[in-house]
């Protein structure tokens, strides 16, 4: 049996292994279009702000990790899949013959529909080749201005500030963290990065980057200009599908995928942020991109390529991030259902916030700023699914017993 693995981020680098642990005899291909070892885009941050040296990004520190296993390692990007003929050929021409196949091919940077976003000075930050060339044009007290203010922004917003560069935010959406957190938690970030000595800019749109000499000018929809030296762009991201063409493999926002992580064609299989696949609160399929369902996409598939046939029950909906010290997070249906119930629990002076959703006596969605504690109990209670009975009207009056209510109700401990 011959398993061929495309992308060799945390979801192809799992399957890998969870492939050679389950099937001890089978022959493995991993395939990756990166000169570098595998590597994880969430350790880029700590790379650029000096904190881990490049290899301290590396998803395994040994050099023959792959080759001990009995792994081979292919260079090259993927042009074709041909699902009749079960090959994969590669821009090289090099052609894998294949008996099950993963697609992990990840996601790419997407830069705004900006007039002047080709000018030099202008960086993505999502591969070490993008954070080699910022450390190398890139100096302390140089002015930068960060686009965008989602997940990603705000990860890279820390290694700037920790490069001691001269930082703006302009984030188009009213809030920062838009798609995690809601208008109190994302002005409550947003005082905080300020009180940080960042300077953010809601609710604005660049509209046009011009340069002079060697200084870039933004300008904004409302006709004011900011001056830098580089700008950053973390507008997003989208996984990279496009060579699946000519395939027949179903694809929408992403690769689609059933509960067994399985495409539309038998044998073939999608994993990480390319995959479209089951979400754990709603039942519809949607791209998760983040680390943690990359990595267990990745053991799952492996698991139904070796013939382990389990109902894989959905991605949960999660982020938990650092911003400049301050802890936020948020689960599942965090903005809650048009006839739910909330409970929120502010402290501004502490940078505290938290936000429960119900449906019924069940939590489904939650998020929480500057509440560290909460984190995994919070993710505890919306995926065990578990019924709060009369906790739920104790919650709803004070919301920050749900450590209590996560001990008598999930634990069975009285609190």
């Amino acid at each position: 049996m011959h398993h061929v693995i495309v992308g060799t981020g945390p979801a192809g680098i799992i399957a890998a292994e969870t492939i050679r642990k389950l099937s001890p005899n089978a022959s493995i291909s991993l395939v990756g279009d990166e000169p570098y070892p595998p590597y994880s885009r969430m350790a880029l941050p700590y790379f650029l702000s000096g904190n881990v040296k490049e290899n301290g990004t590396y998803l395994r520190h040994d050099s023959d990790h792959f080759s001990k296993l009995k792994i081979d390692l292919h260079h090259g990007r993927v042009s074709q899949v041909n699902p009749e003929q079960s090959t994969v050929k590669l821009e090289s021409n090099e052609e894998l013959q294949y008996d099950r196949l993963l697609l992990a091919t990840g996601a790419s940077a997407v830069r705004p529909p900006i007039e002047g976003m080709e000018l030099p000075n202008i960086h993505n930050c999502w591969t070490l080749d993008d954070a080699h060339r910022i450390l190398r044009s890139v100096k302390r007290g140089d002015r930068v201005v960060l686009l965008g203010a989602g997940f990603i922004g705000c990860i890279v917003l820390q290694a700037l500030v920790d490069m001691g560069l001269d930082l703006t935010v302009i984030e188009l959406a009213d809030r920062m963290l838009a798609r995690m957190m809601d208008k109190t938690g994302g002005q409550m970030i947003k005082d905080w990065c300020e009180s940080k000595g960042v300077a953010v800019r809601t609710g604005s749109e660049a509209v046009g980057v011009s340069q002079s000499d060697s200084e870039l000018k933004i300008k904004l929809r409302d006709g004011s200009i900011i001056h830098a030296d580089h700008i950053v762009s973390a507008a997003g991201v989208q996984p990279n599908i496009d060579f699946l063409n000519q395939s027949g493999i179903a694809t929408s926002s992403g690769i689609l995928v059933d509960h067994t992580l399985q495409t539309s064609i038998a044998n073939i299989y999608a994993a990480g942020d390319v995959a479209q696949g089951p979400d754990f609160s709603t039942g519809e399929q949607q791209v998760h991109a983040i680390q943690p369902t990359a990595s267990e996409h990745g053991r799952v598939a492996a698991q139904q390529m070796t013939g382990q046939k389990l109902r894989y029950k959905g991605s949960l909906s999660m982020n938990v991030l650092n911003t400049l010290g301050l802890i936020t997070s948020s689960f599942g249906i965090w903005d809650g259902l048009p006839d739910g119930e909330r409970a929120t629990a502010e402290h501004k002076e502490a940078s505290q916030y938290l936000r429960l959703e119900f449906n019924d006596d069940v939590l489904i969605g939650a998020l929480a700023i500057g509440l560290t504690q909460h984190v995994g109990v919070l993710r505890g209670l919306i995926q065990t699914r578990v019924r709060l009975g009369t906790w739920k009207e104790r919650l709803l009056r004070d919301p920050s017993l749900v450590m209590n209510a996560y001990l008598a109700q999930v634990q069975g401990t009285r609190p």
